[in-house]
């Protein structure tokens, strides 16, 4: 169990690290997230500046992303029963859709970009992003991706705070840190809506939970746990 335990920290604080990292370097090198909300001629224009190295930080979010599902994994597998399974499967799930919004920028967005710099294809091309823009990022990877992250947050916290033999690990600020961050995270469903007060609370959100990774991966490391029992549920109610 210690092994499943240690390997969970160390992939959850790369996950954080390489979110800090991520989002540290789009902010300054193209006003990222902000810069999500300007027209797409401004947009094309401030990617092809910094082109090579905002698609390598947006590669940085995407692993960074992908983390969650072998994460989702090894924490359902401590956490055991039902509330493990939920763990595992919103995890997978989570992780899928944020690669499938943010890989847009490493796959599809540097053609799409070179094609708006050709007079004929320009107008397609913009098109094309703001389609993209919409359904990959705005609907998938930032509204449901949003939703899935809060929940995963939420059922993690459940299981690795409730007094049990196996799976009280988290202290009860760790625990605040992780609902708090979920909260914040979820305000970002709202974003499509118009309301800017939500992307800064999002943002604060992120940052926060970044945080609480690196707390809970710090907890898993140290501490030793019991293999939740085979034959009875988790959290079955007695």
């Amino acid at each position: 169990m210690q092994t499943t335990q240690r390997a969970a920290a160390v992939l959850m604080v790369g996950a954080a690290a390489l979110a800090i990292a991520g989002f540290t370097a789009l902010g300054s090198i193209f006003d990222y997230p902000k810069i999500l909300k300007a027209p797409t001629i401004e947009i094309l224009d401030s990617y092809r500046e910094n082109q090579t190295a905002i698609t390598g930080w947006f590669l940085a979010l995407v692993i960074g992303a992908a983390l969650l599902a072998p994460i989702g994994v090894l924490l359902g597998r401590i956490a055991g029963g039902i509330l493990g399974k939920w763990i595992t499967g919103v995890g997978i799930t989570a992780a899928t859709v944020q690669v499938g919004g943010l890989s847009r920028w490493v796959l599809l967005i540097p053609g799409v970009s070179d094609d708006a710099t050709v007079p004929a294809l320009t107008d397609g091309a913009h098109r094309t992003f703001e389609r993209l823009h919409f359904w990959l990022g705005t609907i998938l990877g930032e509204t449901i991706g949003y939703a899935l992250t809060a929940t995963f947050t939420v059922l993690v916290v459940t299981a690795f705070t409730r007094n049990t033999a196996t799976t009280t690990i988290a202290t009860r600020w760790i625990g605040y840190l992780g609902y708090v961050s979920a909260a914040l995270i979820a305000t970002g469903v709202v974003i499509p809506l118009g309301l800017g007060g939500a992307s800064i609370t999002n943002f604060v959100g992120y940052i926060a939970w970044c945080l609480w990774l690196i707390a809970m991966a710090t907890t898993l490391w140290r501490s030793r746990l019991a293999s939740p029992p085979s034959s009875t549920p988790l959290h079955a109610s007695s």
